[in-house]
């Protein structure tokens, strides 16, 4: 999503898209579901996703435990 896409009217669940950088709306909605977490994360809080998976995630944890990745301590 850029600065110039229009935000979703439908309250419901989107389908996105993810690209490099920006993602993408198929179908507007309000929130999409965390990959990991199952978490609702409205999309103008949406910050971290997987091109190649093309999954959202809710944290940048939730994005590092997807991969088997443990974050720093």
């Amino acid at each position: 999503m850029n600065r110039y896409e229009r935000r979703p009217i439908s309250a419901g669940e989107a389908e996105i898209e993810y690209l490099d950088g920006e993602f993408r709306i198929l179908r507007p909605g309000a929130y999409v579901r965390c990959a990991v977490t199952a978490v609702a994360v409205r999309l103008e809080d949406l910050r971290y996703w997987n091109v190649d998976l093309q999954e959202p995630y809710a944290s940048p944890e939730a994005k590092l435990q997807r991969l088997g990745l443990k974050p720093k301590e």
